[in-house]
């Protein structure tokens, strides 16, 4: 909607400069409300096929880049987030779960990794994978959750980022969406940076939308990996859906909890997965 909104905004200018400029004549009229209709809907096809190969690109390369190149991007974040982290019991068994489960990722996925969480004592119900095999739990995430095989759910979701190489995902493909729109708008005027700004951040929340899509998927298979069953896996989503008030779910960078609760759903019946009995939270947890 924002896409349409700043392409009605740049036709009207472009009109608008149309009746200002008056060297129009009979033999050589002004362009029609459909010609110009035309022109903004190539306009918008040119953005989304190179929104479409700049998305290729990335994906591509992202395989050529070994894991010590993103071990190195990660530094400065993991140096900041440490020095808030609690360093006690709490953080030391969410490690010991972190290996457990690691011990069930495919060999490609353990090969050059050094996989550690950061526990944060903060109320923020959240949890974010790092650049540099780093997981950031948050003291309110954990709080929330009523079983051990919720907080496996989620730290499985959280390596289904590094698995599928997400990180270097997202910046290569900001790096270059943003290098293709300054070469078509360049600095030229306050539209065409509004209407850049708006492609990107559009373009950036639907390719955030399918990475946590993948990522559950493959924290899902990991939950049943070490339990031998899938339970546990929507718990922590079901319960958000029903706190979950945002009215723009196509511009946020998860999908909706409700959502993720059918896919994952679909995922357990698709694939026969049992649901048994979960597992209670550690004492020190």
């Amino acid at each position: 909607s924002l896409l349409i909104a700043h392409c009605s905004l740049l036709i009207a200018h472009c009109s608008l400069l149309i009746e200002m400029s008056g060297e129009f004549s009979d033999r050589n009229p002004p362009p029609s409300n459909r010609q110009l209709l035309t022109l903004a809907g190539l306009f918008v096809g040119v953005i989304v096929l190179i929104i479409w190969l700049v998305s290729a690109i990335a994906n591509g390369l992202v395989w050529l880049i070994p894991p010590s190149v993103e071990q190195q991007i990660g530094k400065p974040f993991i140096a900041a987030y440490e020095q808030i982290a609690e360093n006690a019991s709490a953080q030391r068994k969410l490690n010991d779960l972190l290996d457990e489960l690691e011990a069930e990722l495919p060999a490609e996925n353990r090969a050059e990794r050094d996989y550690q969480l950061l526990y944060v004592t903060e109320s923020i119900v959240n949890a974010l994978a790092l650049p540099g095999d780093t997981i950031v739990l948050y003291q309110g995430l954990v709080a929330q959750a009523e079983s051990e095989n919720e907080l496996m759910m989620v730290l499985g979701h959280e390596l289904g980022h590094f698995a599928n190489r997400d990180h270097l995902r997202k910046l290569g493909r900001s790096f270059l969406l943003r290098g293709a729109l300054a070469v078509i708008f360049g600095d030229g005027g306050w539209i065409e940076s509004v209407l850049s700004s708006s492609i990107n951040r559009i373009s950036s929340a639907q390719f955030s939308q399918s990475q946590e899509r993948q990522a559950d998927e493959f924290g899902l298979q990991l939950l049943v990996a070490y339990y031998g069953h899938a339970a546990g896996a929507t718990d922590f989503f079901d319960r958000m859906a029903d706190k979950d008030r945002r009215d723009f779910a196509f511009l946020s960078t998860h999908p909706r909890p409700d959502r993720r609760v059918q896919e994952l759903e679909k995922l357990i019946q698709q694939r026969g997965y049992k649901i048994e009995a979960r597992s209670p939270l550690p004492e020190v947890l």
